[in-house]
């Protein structure tokens, strides 16, 4: 419970999902992609970089191969969530 207790924080899941890609973002980057303001990213990124989930190498931040784990971990859900989004659009005729 303690991973979705740190997942469940604003903004957490959207900073890892920010990093999928792998090249490193510095803060400014991250900040923009993640349309957060500097001090919940300061304070989420402390949060990840705790769990290991993230880590910094000079040039940005970037997910470290736990962080690489937890998203193949979470492919079954954004998947469910995808089609989820996609049927509640169709019933609300969007």
């Amino acid at each position: 419970m303690v991973a979705l207790d740190l997942l469940g924080r604003r903004g957490a899941l959207r900073i890892l999902w920010e990093l999928r890609h792998g090249a490193p973002m510095t803060f400014r980057v991250l900040q923009a992609a993640a349309e957060t303001n500097p001090a919940l990213l300061n304070t989420r990124l402390a949060d990840l970089r705790g769990a290991r989930l993230i880590g910094h190498d000079g040039d940005g931040y970037l997910l470290t191969p736990v962080g690489k784990q937890l998203l193949v971990a979470l492919r079954p859900f954004s998947e469910w969530a995808r089609k989820w989004g996609t049927e509640q659009r169709r019933r609300q005729g969007t």
